[in-house]
């Protein structure tokens, strides 16, 4: 499958996030030194909804239980801050995104 608009550059600001459906999917667009991301809007522990936690620089933190994952490629920086449970997650898809004029576009297989 080839590449899908989702909306327009202005629509995702630097330093901010955004949860857009595609196909179906939940993906979370992010901003960071003016270059877009896309990966997985759902936390891989327990489905937290990543757009609505926080974003310090490239790294999102779940809003549920503490994960953090790097926006700029998917992977786990830290699981879940639950007492006494270290437990293992998994990194979160991430999609190949690119900009024609003022519009974004993701590529989802």
């Amino acid at each position: 499958m080839g590449f899908v608009k989702i909306g327009k550059i202005s629509d995702v600001k630097d330093g901010t996030m955004k949860k857009f459906e595609v196909e179906g999917k939940d993906i979370l667009v992010s901003n960071f030194g003016e270059k877009y991301y896309a990966i997985n809007n759902k936390c891989t522990h327990r489905a937290g909804d990543l757009s609505q936690g926080k974003l310090e620089g490239n790294i999102v933190t779940c809003p549920k239980h503490g994960s953090k994952f790097d926006i700029t490629t998917g992977n786990v920086v830290s699981g879940p801050k639950i007492p006494l449970l270290k437990l293992k997650i998994n990194d979160e898809e991430k999609y190949e995104i690119k900009i024609e004029g003022d519009s974004l576009l993701i590529k989802i297989l």
